[in-house]
């Protein structure tokens, strides 16, 4: 297996020339972290075992945002500080909402969770006056610069983002099923309709989609973003200095029309308003269904939690909407702020500079079946053979999904899935969804004095 720091150099090649030109189910069984004192190249270490601090820290995040192998690193740092971590966890589809009204009533949890971008941190979160400045901690100079770049507003850095830079979306596909039925991996939109029809007559599903999360199924739009710049070249660019709205790009409303299309052929089955995230691996391991949309990680945690699925079985090609065949890579992630409201901002700073110590990072990675890397200097990952044939196969031409390189996008992600719900239930088309999206990227513009839109 290759080291992470092939890919990591990848994404970071290709980033850089993108700037140039324009949530699991958490059933890992990590172990128990070593209890002992442990060292770090910062001289910020967590307090001492004889120093011990009796307070509670209250961390509120969106589901499947916090692993668990943190969980296991916080009970490892209340043991050596006495500051004991309350989790709060919210339901995905209401966490941005309760985020708003606990800011705006000034009832902030001590860390909260949020989706970082560097274009949306302030329209989001008004980082300058709810999130402390992290500028100057130790670990900013040891995460990696794309990484960093999305928590940064105003050239100041807001948040910590402990993340995998291979941790996109991806069609992962059962390989047994498409070996019985002779199909090949479709290049085209047109040969993933045919592969799907061919599934679909065998008995089993095509297609496993967990609408009722809210948040899914919008993946399968923005995500192919780079698709959307490659058959317009400069679009990003004219979309953040609003020289072009949204409904006026033929191919976003392709690629809904499509979505749209395999909804209602039948390729996601009847149950898809009811499936949920959290039970995906358990319907790819029953074989009830052939792929699904997820992460490279994804078969790792089908085998941890069913030894009889095998990891070996599954593999990965790009969400092929209107013949996408780029590997899209997500540099923004789930990430944490230390609320600027709270009465213990510096032990909050301590357990991020706990969580950052490079044992704890190394502790975080091998525990998490689905990473493969972290985005931290010195961190070991590796890859499996099928998730290197990926990389080898279309690594080479590469990009980000509009949520992280158009501006206003990433902030609508909830309200984008409720249009395409309507869309699916026949009261929304396309167009709609489109002019429902320049729409509220409008409204945030204008609230965030974006000169643009003036």
């Amino acid at each position: 297996m290759r080291k992470a720091v092939g890919i990591l150099a990848a994404v970071s090649l290709t980033l850089g020339l993108l700037a140039g030109c324009g949530s699991s189910s958490n059933e890992s069984s990590a172990k128990e972290p070593s209890s002992g004192t442990s060292t770090n190249t910062s001289d910020n270490k967590p307090t001492s075992d004889t120093a011990k601090q009796k307070v509670t820290l209250t961390y509120m995040a969106s589901q499947d945002w916090i692993k668990d192998s943190e969980m296991q690193l916080a009970k490892k740092f209340e043991e050596q500080t006495g500051i004991h971590i309350d989790y709060q966890i919210v339901p995905a589809d209401q966490y941005q909402n309760l985020l708003k009204v606990k800011l705006n009533s000034k009832e902030a949890p001590d860390i909260f969770g949020g989706q970082d971008g560097k274009f949306d941190l302030g329209p989001l979160y008004d980082v300058e006056k709810n999130a402390v400045d992290l500028t100057a901690e130790e670990w900013t100079k040891r995460e990696n610069k794309l990484f960093l770049e999305q928590a940064t507003w105003n050239d100041k850095v807001y948040a910590l983002t402990i993340w995998d830079p291979t941790y996109d979306y991806y069609v992962v596909y059962n390989k047994q099923i498409f070996e019985k039925l002779g199909l090949n991996v479709p290049t085209s939109y047109s040969e993933f309709l045919a592969v799907c029809e061919a599934i679909k007559q065998s008995g089993v599903t095509p297609i496993y989609e967990p609408v009722s999360d809210g948040w899914h199924h919008v993946l399968w739009f923005p995500s192919i973003g780079p698709k959307f710049e490659e058959a317009n070249p400069g679009l990003v660019d004219k979309l953040n200095k609003n020289e072009i709205k949204s409904v006026d790009v033929p191919i976003m409303e392709q690629a809904l029309t499509q979505f749209n299309e395999l909804v209602k052929k039948g390729y996601m089955g009847e149950s898809y308003f009811s499936n949920t995230f959290a039970d995906t691996e358990k319907n790819m391991a029953g074989g009830k269904f052939a792929m699904t949309v997820h992460n490279l990680g994804l078969p790792q945690t089908i085998e941890a939690a069913f030894p009889e699925t095998k990891a070996d079985q599954f593999g990965y090609f790009p969400i092929p909407l209107v013949d996408n065949q780029l590997m899209n890579i997500a540099p923004a992630a789930p990430s944490k702020f230390i609320y600027t409201g709270s009465k213990h901002i510096e032990e909050a700073k301590k357990y991020f500079q706990f969580l950052t110590q490079q044992e704890n990072l190394q502790y975080f990675l091998d525990n998490e079946p689905r990473f493969l890397a972290l985005n931290f200097d010195g961190i070991n990952g590796s890859f499996t053979p099928e998730q290197q044939k990926f990389f080898d196969t279309y690594g080479a031409k590469q990009g980000s999904g509009l949520q992280m390189t158009a501006k206003y996008v990433n902030p609508q992600w909830m309200d984008i899935g409720k249009d395409m719900s309507a869309m699916i239930s026949g009261a929304m088309e396309p167009k709609d969804i489109l002019k429902n999206m320049d729409k509220r990227r409008e409204e945030q513009a204008k609230a965030a004095k974006d000169s643009a839109w003036q």
